[in-house]
């Protein structure tokens, strides 16, 4: 029974393509997964908006929606049929042909990161040996669209807003990639599948997760601070800053276009959260080995939306950066860090098992983040945050 509900997806499938011919099984089960994840991310979507509206509400000592439908769960439905109904304006000397395809790129590119994503035992799209290669390669592609964007419009604000954003996602994609090659080299392979395999281990009950390591713990950290980079989200949102740019790059959109750029960077954000939970947290593993009952999609889905829920909690609690703290923080921070974090993962490797790797790597890593921060306060790269007010 239990291995029955952990494989459910894959019996359900397996039972609607065995009513088709063989020479068609192969393509039939293709689509059937290609449809699940355009079923399930959306409405996650929907989810993670009221939930992230309400949570900034509670932070703020607010209610947030709770209009619509008991509670205002059925806002996201009324912001569909706004978005559907809003007018489409295009300005007049747009590029009509490119403004309407910026958004659509940004979404299909979006999704096609999750074909190589494990979300469950046996629960992969494409099994791929160069999976996390395929998804850097997807996840790159989406500053093409941002560019679309900004530079169709005609519109200086937009053109603005669309450079930040790809000087910021250029910035953050190397320390990102760097971060989850340290992955790679312990687990000696690019297929995300295998790496969830070499976490799925135990020792006293307890998993064999990259995190538990000090070089997967600084990897995780280096990689959910490029991953909101990435993602733009605060306190990294300088594309969209309202107060210079108006609304950055999809300035000149509106109705249902500006609403494909809303669920891109939704979506955007169960990929690369997905990716981190796969690389460092042992994908669909559960966290002790009493819990390996639980079907392995639960766990995966759990892990997500935990990610999910850091992301609004960070969102509510940290102010928006400067452009010029943003990208010293990437390219004398950031970066440097994930390079020291590589050497210390082959050292943690070649210094074979006992507590000696443990001490050595963490001395090194925690040496390193103390030095580069006492040197970046000092010359002024970062540091506390100046606030000036008006007389």
């Amino acid at each position: 029974m239990i291995a029955t509900l952990d494989q459910i997806f894959i019996l359900l499938r397996n039972w609607l393509v065995g009513f088709l011919p063989h020479n068609w099984q192969a393509a039939a089960s293709a689509v059937l997964g290609v449809i699940a994840i355009l079923c399930v991310f959306p409405g996650l979507f929907a989810l993670t908006t009221v939930m992230e509206r309400k949570g900034l509400g509670r932070m703020q000592n607010r209610i947030g929606p709770n209009r619509v439908g008991p509670f205002g769960i059925f806002q996201p439905v009324a912001d569909g049929i706004k978005s559907l109904t809003k007018e489409d304006i295009v300005p007049l000397s747009a590029d009509a042909v490119v403004h309407f395809l910026a958004p659509l790129v940004l979404v299909v590119v979006v999704f096609m990161g999750f074909a190589v994503l494990p979300m469950g035992r046996n629960m992969v799209l494409v099994d791929m040996d160069a999976g996390l290669l395929f998804f850097f390669a997807m996840g790159a592609s989406t500053e093409l669209s941002v560019f679309m964007a900004g530079w169709s419009s005609r519109n200086k604000y937009s053109l603005l807003g669309a450079m930040r954003a790809i000087a910021q996602m250029i910035s953050y994609e190397v320390p990102m990639l760097m971060s989850s090659l340290a992955v790679v080299m312990i687990a000696g392979s690019l297929s995300l599948s295998k790496i969830v395999e070499a976490q799925n281990r135990y020792t006293w009950g307890l998993p064999h997760w990259y995190v538990f390591t000090p070089w997967g713990f600084f990897g995780l950290m280096t990689f959910s601070i490029a991953a909101m980079a990435e993602t733009n989200r605060s306190p990294f949102d300088l594309p969209e800053g309202e107060s210079e740019l108006v609304a950055g790059y999809f300035t000149e959109y509106s109705g249902f276009k500006f609403a494909l750029f809303f669920l891109g960077e939704y979506v955007g954000m169960f990929s690369i959260a997905g990716l981190g939970a796969t690389l460092f947290l042992g994908g669909w593993s559960a966290p002790f080995s009493f819990l390996q009952w639980v079907p392995s999609w639960i766990w995966f889905f759990g892990k997500l939306m935990v990610a999910m829920c850091l992301f609004v909690w960070i969102r509510g609690t940290l102010p928006r950066l400067r452009q010029d703290q943003l990208m010293n923080f990437a390219w004398k921070f950031v970066l440097p860090l994930t390079l020291v974090n590589l050497l210390v993962t082959a050292m943690w490797h070649f210094l074979g098992h006992g507590w000696a790797r443990w001490v050595v790597c963490s001395a090194v890593l925690v040496g390193v983040y103390a030095l580069m921060g006492q040197v970046g306060m000092k010359k002024g790269h970062f540091g506390p945050r100046s606030y000036r007010y008006a007389d």
